[in-house]
């Protein structure tokens, strides 16, 4: 793998937490909603120089600059700690946080000070992540199943011939937070099943269709935005976020990372026998043999249904024929992205329209734990409600209580809220 997603957990250089100063915390700024992100903020140990991996970033802050992306103050040139000269814990300072993966980094574009992520592309080998990656961002850009990652800008390292960069939206993990609704997780399904028809009918594979590799575009659940690294902070990488509920905010789900893609030529034959992404679980695999790059994309994004969804959550049983479909052991029976996509609105179509706003019960939830859970969804339903009636929006509202398996649930429009939808 020539990368990794912006989400990838890395090896931590940081010590266990050290317990809190008594003696000073009543001085600290904002303490009043700070307690869970300091418990976080402690995990980093406060070094007043820069990791091996942020050199390079450091080095080309002014180059950054100069396209128009200016990177945290921790990276300019001369940077020297805030904390040394004021008396605050680090704790509370932006250029505390370090990164994360060394290959992705946060900026603020100069026009117009919008976040972006930048991501530098040092391949061992040549690869044609950057051209396919482009390919697919201006690929009918406003097509809503277009589900890849946009591409805003890419350039060239001044001093390294083959290093690049792109410039993207930040995004989040597409599971931080939890999925809370079964509703959610049908609207995941449906879109991925979009995302992966659009890049296989433009004759991409992404060979890596995994979970690290799904991100979301999470600015309708949490509007305050978030910290880049700190992901449970808003951007002042201090207070808590608190995201909304995703089943009345929907989110678009975003494809990234193409280091292990293929783009073939009309009429080229879908045989390969370059080795693909991190899940070693797909068959043809094993045999070495020529095999179908496409193919892999489907049993891998059927593996994403089961291990994300199918093995951890109960209530899910719709999606158990989905994945054996996707998951056919010979590549050469196994559906084409068309067909799956097909195979799953036919399934949706029977789906309860009632259990949409059901809560995700995890398998492995213990008795007091799903009473809990279940009277915080119920209170949280019923403030739902009440807001849809005091907005004068009643009409529809039974509807999900409605139990009837003859329901199309394809026909019912307006059961998430905020956003109008049809399934």
């Amino acid at each position: 793998m020539a990368s990794k997603s912006m989400t990838s957990s890395a090896p931590s250089h940081h010590p266990e937490p050290a317990p809190p100063a008594a003696s000073s915390s009543l001085n600290r700024p904002g303490l009043r909603s700070h307690n869970l992100a300091v418990q976080l903020r402690q995990l980093y140990r406060f070094q007043t120089v820069l990791s091996e991996h942020e050199e390079p970033w450091r080095d080309r802050y002014s180059f950054l600059l100069s396209k128009g992306y200016q990177l945290r103050s921790r990276y300019e040139p001369d940077w020297s700690p805030s904390w040394l000269t004021m008396d605050i814990d680090p704790a509370f300072c932006d250029d505390a946080i370090d990164t994360v993966l060394p290959m992705v980094l946060d900026a603020k574009r100069l026009k117009d000070q919008v976040s972006v992520c930048i991501k530098r592309i040092n391949p061992r080998q040549i690869t044609d992540e950057v051209k396919i990656a482009r390919y697919m961002s201006s690929s009918m850009v406003n097509d809503e199943e277009n589900h890849c990652v946009e591409i805003l800008d890419s350039f060239r390292d001044p001093v390294i011939p083959n290093v690049e960069y792109i410039v993207m939206p930040p995004l989040r993990a597409y599971d931080n937070p939890e999925f809370g609704a079964v509703g959610e997780v049908v609207d995941f399904v449906t879109q991925l099943h979009e995302g992966m028809e659009f890049m296989h009918k433009r004759l991409v594979a992404h060979g890596d269709l995994t979970t690290q590799n799904i991100m979301m575009d999470a600015r309708p659940i949490l509007p305050s935005g978030w910290h880049f690294v700190a992901h449970h902070c808003i951007p002042d990488g201090v207070t808590p976020i608190s995201p909304l509920a995703r089943i009345d905010y929907p989110v678009r789900y975003i494809i990234i990372d193409f280091d292990c893609s293929v783009r073939l030529s009309p009429g080229q034959p879908h045989l390969i026998r370059r080795f693909g992404g991190r899940d070693g679980d797909p068959p043809e695999y094993k045999s070495r043999e020529p095999y179908d790059p496409f193919k892999i994309d489907v049993f891998t994004l059927g593996n994403v249904f089961f291990k994300d969804f199918y093995q951890k959550y109960e209530g899910l049983d719709f999606l158990a024929s989905v994945i054996d479909f996707m998951k056919t052991p010979n590549f050469r029976q196994r559906p084409d992205a068309e067909m799956a996509k097909k195979y799953w609105l036919n399934v949706r179509a029977h789906i309860d329209v009632g259990r949409a706003r059901w809560r995700l019960q995890k398998r492995k939830e213990t008795m007091g734990e799903r009473v809990l859970y279940d009277t915080v969804a119920f209170a949280r339903e019923g403030v739902h409600r009440m807001k849809r009636i005091l907005a004068g929006e009643v009409r529809g509202t039974q509807s999900l209580l409605v139990v009837n398996s003859d329901f199309n649930i394809s026909a019912y429009v307006g059961i998430i809220g905020h956003y109008p939808v049809t399934w």
